[in-house]
Order: structure tokens, then C-alpha cells, then sequence
């Protein structure tokens, strides 16, 4: 034993390099003063709510409140929110590192190879302009001069805050970001139901409800391009544990970022929840050199006593004035070519499309997919992609010509791109191999036989910004871009990054912003609707370029009750594009009347999709009365308030209605989804948001007789919404859209 024990002792030496035998192991600990600061408070507030940050002698920053206004907030300078005494409660930006070890919004890997940040206050300052509270926080990690500013943006009429963050590496080495989240919200102790979106393709933004319990609720995406096709980076918290349209707090919120995202919802072992917003880590580690700063996107919060639609309607307001490209603009009633004509036609078709569209009173006729491709004719999704010319077998006269023709008709002209994607069966994919997402030795897989072009590379960002600007050169007449994008990113990869690849997610989203600046700075005017196999990019990152959004490629009305819904819920109206097509529908086969499919889809921008010469010559008269009706209240659907009266969720009605903002006003829309007891009479729907003392004329539209009893005559606010109105439907799909107008 004495000599084995002898030998393994003789072999750990042997292993031990004779320098580091000979070196004394020392451990060097050095700690970093951090400078004392004055207590203090930050108070940031809107008209209708107010959030307050606490500072403490270290410089630790922490949330203590947000909600309802609660007076001064000097109030806030002792209170304890569950951190002054607990080590492991959060931050205002919690980060890996310290003492905390929850949801980090901040985890930095430094070039030693430490993870270990901390950040305490230095200053704040605050600036005002045009409605605007922009209050800035400065933090600062004392060892590795890592600093990070906070910064929120109280827009004070419409009750919304909007916080990001600015990282900046003020050191002398670079650093990785392995999380940069764009705010952490930190929430005091209760129960909170949190509704969420979810869905695939035809099924966008359908509603979901859970308790939030002990541990980690996340929302996310991985997707990359069609980010919202599962899920959507938005969602809406009831405080209390219940949902209500009209009683009670409600919080909503929304990330503005178009790529893969994160939000995480943490209650801890004290019953506190955070929020912890942002662009998803996942194959993200993004470097950060010396001098580098790395801003987050936008995180959209609104808060409501008046339940989910009171913060709802202060989302859309926001929304209208800040957050979509001239949001509240009134755009066109339109006939979109696709599920009439697909990708067989000709000139001549699209000539007659127009004329029909002028007849019943549509305002644009926008020319789908099928244009282009010389060499490869786009005749079906299998070719043509990326090759930008203008099929003469189809079109020999030109974009031009179908443009003016449209324009002599009284009409605006529109037309499709898909400028991010590509056909293998192109000129352009035979050209430009090293432009396609890949990974080396790799399967380029496709999806709708389509590769993903890659807006990392800068000439990349130029050939899309060029499809859209020689697509706008074929007319002068082009009033109107459909900009789709049909797949979502596989087996990712950019010969352009090199060894760089984690920035490839983030700088693919960055890539396509630049492109749409580049587009907005040079047509401004021009509206753009944003399309992802329908409502795949409907998120507050890309609406700042659009005008509106494609909900859904499912054009049944059934289907679109909840789409619609549940995208109201943190989407203003005005976006949502909303198509009158034929039954049976192409999408689900169901068939519904089509009064019932033009009354879901004036709750919209209301379109048409299907070929007019299908039409019954009653269906003719029918769709010209219900376009002209609408016409004459779109104003409220484009700029009212929203109010949801019943959801297609809980039983067999589903109602809304849009007030004025004056409340002079209001167009209600009612729909009977089920229809199972002839016994019962009408059905009471509540209306909100009128002004109780005024009254109103009630006036049913498109119809010769009306379902309710007091139609055409004038009653009280205050009858209306205390349970007089009952319109009366005996048969499922049918449905009622009623005007009323102060006398």
C-alpha cells in the first residue's frame, strides 16, 4: 500500500509543469468603491398613470410602482417593494450577476471570461417635447465600465410608455451580449391571468388565458421572419386574476421588434412578478467592441382601470398617432386579384376586374402575385421569385397600362412583391447563390419552394430596397406596395457574417428596417401593406413602416370573428386588412351569407377577393349597397374608440362597436355565430361609450328590414347602454350593423 501510494504521488508530479510546481498560488481580489448617491425617487408619468423608480444610497434602482396615479411620488422614497431587505429581489434592469438570480434582462460574458454584472445609478435627466416625457436613466458597472441607460418615453395623452435600453462598452476590450432585453417590469404581489396570443397559418392570433403561477411563463419565438405565425409578442394582464372588457386594472403590452423574441413572466418566492421583455438570446451572443453602444427595441406598456378594453383603446390611440406609418389615415375599399384569379390571367382579365371593382364603388384594384418572370414566368409558386420583370405573355402592354386604366376608371392601382425571398427556378438564385440563407455543406431547405434572402448583407438590403423602388418605377399611377413574405427562416446561416454568425438573427431584422427606411424616405405616400402568409409580421416593429397589416390569409368570415378579436386587443382596427371572398370559402369550405361576410369584414379595411362575375345580380346590388353604407362610417373604424361588447369566444354572439371621439357618434356591429333557441327574443347588447345624456338615431344598414324593434328611431345613451338595445336573430351567420348618430 505505502508503495502505491508513493508512485501515485510520483505520477501527480510528473503531470504538473515544473513552473507552475515552483509558482506560489496567489489569488488577487480587488473591489471597486462604488460612489454613494442621494436617495432619491424617478417619477415618470402620462395623463392617466405613473410609474416610479426608487433609488437607494448604493445606487440600486428599483420599480416600486406602476398603475394608477398615486400623488407624489416622494411618497415612494421609503417604501419597500420587497428588495431594501432581500438580496435576491429584482432590479428596475436586473442583470446576471450580484446578488440576483431571476429573470436577467442584462447577461454580459466579459473578456476574461467573467459574467458578473452590476449596475447602480449615476444620474437621470429628463426632456419634454411634442406630448413626450423622455426620462433617461444612466447606470453603471463599476468594474468593467459596462454602462447602461433606461430610457422611457411617456407619451402623456394616450396613457403609454415605451422603455428600451442603450448598452455602451466603455471599457478597453470587447464584450459578448449574451441577453440585452428591452425593460423588466416588476409587479407587486397578487394574482394576474395573463391572455396571450397564439395560432399557425389561417389560424393568426387567437386568444388564450392562464393563472400565472410559481417559476417561469414564457412567450417566444425562434421563427426568425414570420415571428408572429405562432406566437406574438404582445399580450394582456389582468391584476385580480379576472378578465374584464370593462371593470378592473389591466395591463397591456406589446414588443416592437419583427424577429425572434422573448417575454418571460417570473413570480417568485415572494409572489412578485417580472416582466422581462425582449429579443430572444437564442444563437445570439452579439459582440460588442470597445466604443460599441447596442440599443434594444421598443417595449410598449399601457395600463387601465377600465379593464382590457380601456387599455386597449389607449393602445390604439397610441398606435394611430405614433405607431403606424400615418396610422388613422382612411385608406381604400380595394379588390385584390388572388382568390379571383390566382396566377391565370391576362390583360383582359384584369381589365374587367377593374371595371366591376369601379361599379360597385371599391376605391383601388391591387394586382396580386403572378406578374412577373420572363425566363422563369411565375405561373405558379415555383418559379420567378426574385426575377423582377414584367411577364409580357400575360401583360404585353405593361404595368403601365393596366395602372391607367385603372386610374381612368376612378380607381388607385396597387401591386404584390415578395423582395425578401427567391425561387431556386430564377436567374437571380442562379446569379447570386452567396445572397441566400445557408449553412456551409449544409441542405438549403425550402419552404413554399422558396429560399430566404440575406439582409445581413448590405448589397442584399439594396437589391429589396431596389425590387420595391423598380416595381414603383413601372407607374407613375402606383399608389399601393403588398409586401408579402411567405417563409420562415431554416437552418440558419449568412456567407456575408462569416465567423460572425450569432449576429445573424439580430442583424437580418436590422437589415430589413434599414430597407424599409430607405423606402418610407422615399415614398412616403405610397401605402404599404405588410403581408406574412397574412398575419405573420403583425407587430409594432414593422407597423412603423406600413399603413396596415394583412390579418389572415383566411378570408372566412367564421374564422376571421377571432382573428379580428383577438388582434384588436392590442392592434388598432385601421391595420386590420379584411376581404369579402367566395364561398365556398377557399381557406375553411365553409359557406356563410355574404351580408354576413361584408358586415365581419366593415369592422376592418374593407376589401374584396374573389372574381365579381361569380356574383348574383342581387349579390351585385347587395355588395354595392353594403360598400356605399360603408363608407359613411369608416371614420369610425379608422379613428373611433374601440369597444368589445361580447367575444366570439364565450357563447353565441360576438359584438363591438366604434364611438367618435366626440361620442356623437357610433356604428355597432352585431353577429349571431350559433342560433339555438327560437324561444328566446332578442338578444341585450350593452353598448359603451356613449354619452348617456344625448340621443341617438338609431338606423340599421343594408337592409330593407331591420332585426330590431327601435330601428330609425332616437333613444338615450343611457337606454341604450342599460339594456335597451335587443336586436332580434333567428338563424346562424346572420348579422346587423347599426348607425347611430346624435340628434
Amino acid at each position: 500500500m505505502k508503495f502505491r501510494l508513493l508512485l501515485l504521488a510520483a505520477l501527480l508530479v510528473a503531470v504538473i509543469p515544473a513552473d507552475a510546481r515552483k509558482r506560489p498560488q496567489k489569488f488577487s481580489h480587488q473591489t471597486f468603491d462604488i460612489p454613494a448617491v442621494q436617495p432619491r425617487v424617478i417619477d415618470v408619468e402620462t395623463s392617466g398613470t405613473q410609474l416610479v423608480l426608487q433609488v437607494d444610497a448604493k445606487g440600486t434602482v428599483r420599480t416600486v410602482h406602476y398603475g394608477a396615479p398615486a400623488g407624489d411620488p416622494a411618497q415612494f422614497m421609503e417604501f419597500d417593494a420587497g428588495g431594501q431587505h432581500n438580496f435576491s429581489a429584482p432590479t428596475t434592469y436586473p442583470t446576471a450577476g450580484g446578488t440576483f438570480n431571476g429573470l436577467d434582462a442584462l447577461h454580459v460574458k466579459y473578456s476574461d471570461g467573467s459574467q458578473n454584472t452590476e449596475l447602480y445609478y449615476t444620474s437621470h435627466e429628463v426632456q419634454v417635447r411634442d406630448g413626450i416625457t423622455t426620462t433617461t436613466v444612466h447606470l453603471k458597472d463599476y468594474v468593467t465600465s459596462l454602462e447602461a441607460d433606461l430610457i422611457y418615453d411617456a407619451c402623456v395623452p394616450e396613457d403609454v410608455i415605451l422603455m428600451h435600453a442603450v448598452i455602451r462598452n466603455c471599457g478597453k476590450k470587447a464584450v459578448e451580449l449574451r441577453n440585452a432585453a428591452s425593460a423588466s417590469l416588476n409587479l407587486p404581489a397578487g394574482k394576474y391571468l395573463l391572455t396571450h396570443f397564439y395560432g399557425g397559418w389561417a389560424t393568426e392570433m387567437q386568444m388564450d388565458q392562464t393563472i400565472l403561477t410559481h417559476d417561469t411563463k414564457v412567450i417566444e419565438t425562434r421563427r426568425g421572419t414570420q415571428a408572429t405565425q405562432g406566437n406574438n409578442p404582445s399580450f394582456m394582464l389582468s391584476p385580480g386574476g379576472t378578465y374584464s372588457e370593462t371593470d378592473g386594472e389591466a395591463i397591456a403590452g406589446a414588443l416592437a421588434w419583427s424577429g425572434n423574441f422573448r417575454i418571460s413572466f417570473e413570480i417568485d418566492q415572494s409572489d412578485r412578478l417580472n416582466i422581462v421583455s425582449g429579443i430572444n438570446p437564442f444563437a445570439s451572443a452579439y459582440p460588442l467592441r470597445a466604443g460599441d453602444s447596442f440599443t434594444t427595441p421598443e417595449m410598449i406598456y399601457t395600463w387601465s382601470g377600465e379593464g382590457a378594453g380601456g387599455a386597449s383603446r389607449n393602445m390604439h390611440r397610441w398606435a394611430r398617432k405614433y405607431g403606424v406609418w400615418k396610422g388613422g389615415q382612411v385608406n381604400p375599399t380595394l379588390l385584390n386579384s388572388w382568390e379571383g384569379a390566382y396566377f391565370t390571367f391576362a390583360t383582359e382579365t384584369l381589365l374587367r376586374m377593374i371595371d366591376d371593382a369601379a361599379s360597385m364603388g371599391l376605391e383601388m384594384f391591387v394586382l396580386d402575385d403572378g406578374w412577373f418572370g420572363l425566363e422563369h414566368p411565375r405561373n405558379s409558386d415555383k418559379a420567378g421569385l426574385g426575377d423582377w420583370e414584367v411577364n409580357t405573355d400575360k401583360i404585353p402592354e405593361g404595368i403601365d397600362y393596366v395602372a391607367k386604366y385603372a386610374h381612368s376608371k376612378g380607381l388607385k392601382f396597387g401591386i404584390w412583391i415578395e423582395p425578401e425571398m427567391v425561387n431556386p427556378d430564377s436567374n437571380l438564385a442562379a446569379a447570386h447563390p452567396e445572397w441566400i440563407v445557408q449553412s456551409p455543406g449544409r441542405d438549403i431547405y425550402m419552404s413554399r419552394n422558396q429560399w430566404l434572402l440575406d439582409l445581413t448583407n448590405p448589397a442584399v438590403q439594396d437589391f429589396v430596397f431596389g425590387v420595391f423602388d423598380r416595381t414603383v418605377s413601372l407607374s407613375p399611377d402606383i399608389d399601393y406596395i403588398k409586401w408579402d413574405s411567405n417563409r420562415r427562416v431554416m437552418s440558419f446561416g449568412s456567407p456575408y457574417l462569416g465567423d460572425e454568425q450569432d449576429r445573424f438573427f439580430i442583424e437580418y431584422v436590422q437589415g430589413l428596417y434599414n430597407v424599409c427606411r430607405r423606402m418610407r424616405e422615399k415614398y412616403p405616400d405610397i401605402i404599404v401593406q405588410c403581408c406574412s402568409s397574412g398575419g405573420n409580421r403583425v407587430d409594432y416593429g414593422s407597423m412603423r413602416w406600413f399603413n396596415e397589416v394583412w390579418t389572415s390569409d383566411n378570408t372566412d368570415a367564421i374564422s376571421r370573428t377571432r382573428i379580428q378579436w383577438g388582434t384588436s386587443l392590442v392592434y388598432p382596427p385601421c391595420v386590420m386588412g379584411s376581404h369579402v371572398s367566395a364561398v365556398p370559402n377557399h381557406q375553411t369550405g365553409n359557406v356563410t351569407p355574404l351580408k354576413f361576410r361584408f358586415d365581419v369584414a366593415s369592422s376592418g379595411r374593407l376589401g374584396m377577393e374573389l372574381q365579381p362575375k361569380t356574383l348574383t345580380d342581387e349579390e351585385r346590388a347587395l355588395a354595392d349597397r353594403c360598400i356605399r353604407s360603408y363608407k359613411g362610417y369608416r371614420d369610425l373604424v379608422f379613428n373611433g374608440d374601440l369597444y368589445r361588447l361580447s367575444s366570439p369566444y364565450e357563447g353565441d354572439f360576438y359584438s363591438l362597436m366604434y364611438v367618435s371621439p366626440d361620442r356623437r357618434r357610433a356604428v355597432v356591429f352585431c353577429y349571431c355565430l350559433r342560433f339555438q333557441n327560437h324561444s328566446i327574443g332578442g338578444h341585450v347588447f350593452r353598448l359603451r361609450g356613449l354619452d348617456p345624456a344625448l340621443k341617438y338615431r338609431v338606423t340599421e344598414q343594408n337592409v330593407d328590414g331591420s332585426c330590431w324593434w327601435g330601428d330609425g328611431r332616437t333613444f338615450s345613451g343611457s337606454f341604450l347602454s342599460g339594456g335597451g338595445f335587443n336586436p332580434v336573430f333567428r338563424e346562424a351567420d346572420t348579422s346587423a350593423v347599426f348607425l347611430l348618430e346624435a340628434v
